[in-house]
């Protein structure tokens, strides 16, 4: 039996979780709350942990988990918002619940920079299923302009976020993409795919609206990431010739030899639409320029784009740890 009053450790909250009903685990949550700072954060540290292996579980706790979001101790509301991920990821209803807190975190200007981005992380796993409950103007708002912040890891969870409201409902971003078009030239590439690919996804429904970031686009057929170069020649073929005045056949043409397969097939793809054989272009074997295509393709790319340099977060402050960095945080001094 779950004690109602009595603050759990974190080894028997994470058995409550497991094995209780989820009224059970809500007063397990709403007692922790008043434990000391040390077990909210093992607690909350605990919860993280058992959300990458049982995502599940969490079906019905988001409110209660939630209120650890606001908590006064900045590790414990950065541990939350990463636990949210997890579970976003894998099972995006069951963080439905908490989309208010989390854009809350978004929109809160005085907020820890890494809890705001794990909240847009969060809010664009549950846009790929539920575009309609995140994709509020207010929250493409808050991170259409945190791609302005300086810090790349953070203008990396935003981009991809955005992108993944636009994979959810290609609609959501059609009056954005001039915006959008700004930060395709961003240093870092993970920005720039994710751009690129809330522009293709744009693009398969409004291909009108990319004429608006022509250039852009163009600029980046050139982009020393191979994955960028790949999205950008698929925005030309989505969009096609009719669309796009000044087609860049010849530096298309240049891609067909390019030594990756991701961007010789989208350069392909992009030729045959300056040709106008749209049936070849959305032939039975490829389905390049759709919401299909780009679902199936984007988590391997991002876990190729980010294996490299591996990186986590100090559960202290919230700094980037490469994985082969040293056992100390630099920023704060705590052990990894």
């Amino acid at each position: 039996m779950v004690d109602r009053t009595e603050p759990p450790e974190p080894a028997r909250l994470v058995e409550i979780v497991e094995t209780e009903p989820v009224d059970r685990v809500r007063d397990a949550l709403t007692a922790l709350a008043a434990a000391p700072p040390s077990v909210r954060k093992d607690a909350v540290q605990a919860l993280g942990d058992l959300a990458g292996d049982a995502p599940s579980r969490f079906d019905g706790l988001a409110p209660a988990i939630a209120s650890f979001l606001t908590d006064e101790e900045r590790a414990i509301r950065l541990t939350t918002a990463k636990l949210f991920v997890a579970v976003a990821e894998a099972e995006p209803d069951a963080v439905l619940g908490a989309v208010d807190a989390l854009g809350a975190r978004l929109a809160d200007e005085d907020e820890f920079y890494y809890v705001r981005a794990r909240s847009a992380e969060a809010l664009g796993y549950v846009a790929l299923e539920h575009p309609d409950a995140v994709a509020a103007p207010d929250v493409l708002a808050d991170l259409r302009v945190g791609l302005a912040f300086d810090e790349p890891e953070v203008t990396a969870k935003l981009a991809k976020a955005l992108a993944f409201v636009a994979l959810g409902d290609p609609d959501r971003l059609r009056h954005l993409v001039e915006h959008l078009g700004d930060h395709l030239d961003a240093e870092s590439e993970l920005v720039r795919y994710h751009v690129c690919t809330a522009l293709v996804a744009t693009g398969c429904e409004h291909p009108e609206r990319l004429t608006d970031v022509r250039r852009a686009l163009a600029a980046r057929l050139d982009d020393p990431n191979p994955y960028v170069r790949g999205r950008a020649a698929e925005a030309f073929g989505t969009a096609g010739a009719d669309v796009f005045e000044d087609y860049p056949t010849a530096r298309l043409r240049a891609l067909t030899d390019d030594e990756e397969s991701f961007v010789t097939e989208r350069g392909a793809f992009a030729l045959a639409a300056e040709r106008g054989r749209s049936g070849d272009r959305r032939s039975e074997e490829s389905d390049l320029g759709t919401i299909a295509s780009l679902r199936r393709t984007t988590d391997s790319v991002i876990e190729e784009l980010t294996t490299a340099d591996a990186v986590d977060d100090c559960p202290h402050c919230g700094a980037a740890l490469p994985e082969s960095g040293p056992p100390m945080c630099p920023q704060c001094g705590a052990p990894r």
